[in-house]
């Protein structure tokens, strides 16, 4: 069962500034008429904070690095979000381990490229129905409507490459 699901619990805000971390108020606890702001602002500096997500756990205020490699966590979209059942995943707990992992990202990616590149389009439905057969999880990541489309190369290698462009901008990011 999902440890969130039964009861609200408030959002871990972090301010990367002055390294302190706080919780929000949730929209139950104002009181009827009263605004709620969707700015999560620090108390302290004033300066907007970082949604961390409820598994964050904040390192301490003179840690300096473990805050400068939390800070980069999130400029590259990574955060303690999950339901609870099994936590969020995989963060790496180093610059060198997060630069490693979404080099691994970009290998697997440009593989994923590769297939697309080689593929022989299927020019008719039996074909069509065939390529589903033996490639369904490469035409999925691409394709909307599960075997009732023929996927153009085109359209997977178009996909593959913004996914790359994406890991490339992160790994720009953080190096």
């Amino acid at each position: 069962m999902c440890r969130y699901a039964m009861t609200s619990y408030k959002p871990h805000y972090a301010c990367f500034n002055c390294r302190k971390t706080f919780k929000r108020r949730l929209k139950g606890d104002i009181k009827d008429g009263a605004e709620l702001n969707y700015e999560a602002k620090c108390p302290e500096c004033g300066e907007l904070t970082a949604n961390m997500g409820l598994d964050f756990e904040s390192p301490k205020k003179d840690d300096v690095k473990k805050w400068e490699h939390i800070k980069n966590l999130y400029a590259v979209g990574i955060t303690f979000h999950s339901c609870g059942c099994s936590g969020p995943g995989y963060i790496p707990n180093s610059k060198e381990k997060l630069i490693e992992y979404f080099e691994g990202l970009k290998e697997t990616y440009l593989k994923n490229m590769d297939f697309w590149r080689t593929r022989i389009e299927p020019s008719n439905n039996r074909e069509r129905d065939r390529d589903w057969t033996k490639n369904g999880i490469e035409l999925a990541s691409v394709g909307s409507r599960y075997g009732k489309e023929i996927v153009k190369n085109q359209d997977g290698i178009n996909y593959w490459h913004k996914k790359i462009t994406e890991v490339e901008t992160k790994l720009n990011r953080i190096k």
